[in-house]
């Protein structure tokens, strides 16, 4: 009898214990580090009546100076001061009701590593490969599908799952270094935990946690350092505006503010301008910035400060966790722009080498650089963001090597693109890119003709900026047919077992597809070592009778591009550019190696680049 007392007495404890333990369900952030200049940090808890309950913490150079609550009592936001002298390791918070500890979570503080504060982001000397992680390669066909995560396995439709994930990748770093990138950008790894189409990523259900389906919180650290192994940065792609609308606050929201219009679905009208309209109105601005891309993803209101912080820290701990070398920023005017002055200064302050691209999709440069660091709009606005994608570059080439030579068409239209650099503080830190996973890829957009798909790739590889393809634009991948996002993105052949084209060695791959990978590489490879085209001037002379000249230089390396957008050979007078080829008298062509003399002139083929390094 006293042994069945003792093991009830038993299961009462540990079972209270276990409820204890349960009742909280979330601590977020759920680590941190030692020797943050900003020593603040607040902490999101959430669990039942947790806002009841008293929290309370012992740990040398850790204090708690406050304890907030909102109007859902589930949650609780605390806010901590980390000491710089604070030594990592591991403490525990509980939270009391009077005299008794109802709940208790242990909190790990680490070691920041040496340097990581001074960390050198991707810059012009760097060139970035984007890649969709479930389109690139599936590494680990056992997390194809996941108990738990509805949208499962389907690769019959071109807007499912087909499978590829982090594995996949680090299975293929020797290709993405071999081909000559030393930049990895994923498009969000986040969970997207969505009923469909969730393979996208940008209906992020957890800001700590890896999809499942893609790997875990680890895999992808350990991917980070596989990658810099292989010389290659990882860049990450952060959704500050909106939420899956499967994410897991969505089901007790703290606060009722926390999503814009109420919660309800209420269409953004993406008409960008608007915030810029020295003439516009207010409801415009606030339409724009409040209204939902879709129902599935409800639109953040940064407004809200426990919001605004959570946003500012997930991503200061993302940066830390992985050793990022960079951030991409999704929709980036559509977040509330004081949100965005204070996230962008935040981040800077606390990493301020690193770099940071946000996606402005406008063609217009007035409108893109308005965004970008130093530019001090009339409007007053204060931005910290060093980078965006140059959108109004890529529109100019994509139609101007397709249209006949005018005086504003043709080459000039991306000549005069590049004239309005006197808008950017500093274009050569823009992002410029053929394609990526939200347009026509550049083949299908030029025709499908090879001879333009090499004249865009060698002037992207070789213009001002920071370039970035997109998987598979090395292999002529195509997206024929009505726009189709599921096309756009489909997958890398060699990615799976049983493909019967492996674009990683070469097998069944068409010779013209194999000529292209080979050209990009050649010239990818040689960038590596080319200063000019690192931190060298870009000088463009005005484009006539379809012909456009422009030149990278430094005092060490002087790079001419010739662009013949002709139907027939031409030969180049070259004294013309005197002012900058100077006394150089010939020029070796990077790809094939051959020796021009410059005074002879330069033979030119029909619609090719010709790329010479001068001597």
């Amino acid at each position: 009898m006293l042994r069945r007392l003792l093991a009830v007495l038993v299961l009462v404890v540990f079972a209270g214990q276990v409820v204890a333990a349960d009742r909280i369900e979330r601590i977020e952030p759920a680590s941190w580090w030692i020797g943050m200049k900003d020593d603040r940090l607040q902490l999101l808890v959430h669990g039942d009546r947790i806002a009841e309950l008293e929290p309370a913490l012992q740990y040398a150079g850790v204090s708690i100076t406050g304890v907030e609550r909102v109007q859902n009592p589930n949650y609780l936001f605390l806010d901590l001061r980390i000491d710089p002298a604070t030594h990592p390791g591991k403490f525990r918070i509980d939270f009391r009701r009077g005299r008794s500890t109802v709940a208790h979570r242990d909190y790990v503080l680490s070691a920041r590593e040496p340097g990581s504060a001074g960390r050198r982001g991707f810059g012009p000397q760097d060139v970035i490969y984007l890649v969709m992680p479930d389109r690139f390669a599936n590494g680990d066909p056992g997390n194809d599908t996941v108990k738990g995560l509805a949208d499962g396995l389907n690769r019959s439709a071109t807007l499912g799952r087909h499978g590829g994930d982090l594995q996949g990748i680090a299975n293929h770093l020797d290709y993405i270094s071999g081909m000559g990138f030393t930049q990895l950008w994923l498009t969000p790894v986040l969970e997207n935990a969505q009923p469909q189409y969730s393979y996208h990523g940008y209906a992020i259900t957890d800001f700590y946690r890896v999809d499942p389906r893609i790997g875990t919180n680890e895999k992808y650290r350990q991917l980070s350092a596989d990658a810099r192994r292989h010389n290659v940065g990882l860049i990450m792609d952060i959704v500050l505006n909106h939420c899956g609308s499967g994410h897991w606050w969505m089901k007790d929201l703290p606060t009722p503010d926390w999503i814009n219009n109420g919660g309800k679905f209420s269409a953004t009208h993406h008409v960008r301008e608007a915030l810029q309209d020295p003439h516009g109105t207010e409801a415009d601005r606030r339409d724009f910035t409040e209204g939902w891309f879709v129902e599935s993803m409800p639109d953040m209101n940064q407004r809200n400060p426990y919001l605004a912080t959570y946003l500012v820290q997930n991503t200061l701990w993302w940066i830390e966790y992985a050793q990022l070398s960079g951030l991409r920023i999704d929709t980036y005017p559509y977040s509330d722009r004081a949100f965005l002055t204070e996230w962008s200064r935040r981040v800077t302050y606390e990493y301020p080498n690193i770099n940071i691209v946000g996606e402005e999709w406008s063609g217009s440069p007035a409108t893109v650089s308005y965004w970008q660091r130093g530019r001090n709009p009339p409007d007053g606005y204060v931005s910290y963001l060093p980078s965006l994608f140059d959108f109004p570059l890529q529109e100019a080439v994509e139609k101007g090597l397709l249209e006949k030579e005018d005086w504003g068409t043709g080459l000039r239209r991306i000549y005069r693109v590049l004239a309005a650099d006197a808008l950017y503080p500093d274009p050569y830190n823009l992002v410029v890119f053929p394609d990526n996973h939200d347009v026509t890829r550049i083949f299908t957009a030029l025709g499908e003709r090879i001879d333009l798909d090499k004249m865009a790739i060698a002037f992207y590889l070789t213009t001002r900026g920071i370039p970035q393809i997109f998987y598979g634009t090395e292999i002529l991948m195509a997206s024929p047919g009505p726009k189709n996002d599921g096309v756009i993105r489909s997958p890398f052949p060699g990615g799976w077992p049983g493909d019967a084209r492996n674009a990683f060695t070469g097998a069944g791959l068409s010779p013209a597809e194999r000529d292209m990978q080979e050209y990009m590489r050649k010239l990818l490879l040689w960038r590596r070592g080319a200063p000019a085209l690192h931190e060298g001037r870009l000088t463009q002379f005005v484009p006539f009778d379809g012909v456009y000249v422009y030149f990278r230089h430094t005092a060490q390396q002087k790079v001419m591009v010739v662009l013949n957008n002709n139907d027939q050979p031409d030969t180049l007078d070259t004294a013309r550019f005197q002012e900058v080829i100077g006394n150089s008298t010939t020029g070796t062509d990077v790809l094939s190696q051959q020796v021009h003399r410059l005074a002879d002139g330069i033979a030119l083929p029909a619609h090719s680049a010709t790329v010479l390094e001068l001597n």
